[in-house]
């Protein structure tokens, strides 16, 4: 491998590390947010095979599936329009994967899936849309 193409591989490397840190930052926000409006975070980052929620929460004796999206450039549409229905698919595995396992005690409890939008890594501008969409 030449020169170039190890610092073109090293660049998308530092790329993938400086999203991951804005994901997870979008995450810390999200859950601060909803700490705040008296939601409980039970998990954060569950993943398996299939499937990835970002935040579970207990809203009452509702629990809460949250995917986070951060979207500072809308070239390509918003957080919103970010979700799309195989995203969706995803986090209906992995909730299901979830209350199979680690939340079986939740098992009976009514789940509600919320999305968290950010345009910018400020609180200020954070979106919350509880049951913005259905298992179905």
């Amino acid at each position: 491998m030449g020169e170039f193409e190890r610092a073109g591989a090293h660049s998308i490397d530092a790329r993938r590390t400086a999203a991951q840190a804005r994901g997870a930052a979008a995450e810390a926000l999200a859950a601060d947010h909803l700490a705040a409006r008296g939601l409980r975070v039970l998990a954060r980052n569950v993943r398996c095979r299939g499937g990835e929620v970002d935040l579970i929460c207990l809203d009452r004796r509702h629990v809460v599936f949250v995917e986070v999206r951060l979207r500072t450039n809308t070239r390509f549409g918003g957080a919103a329009e970010s979700i799309t229905a195989a995203k969706r698919r995803r986090v209906l595995i992995a909730a299901q994967w979830w209350l199979g396992g680690a939340g079986r005690r939740f098992q009976s409890a009514p789940c509600r899936f919320d999305a968290v939008l950010l345009d910018a890594l400020d609180p200020a501008r954070i979106t919350w849309l509880p049951g913005a969409f259905d298992a179905g």
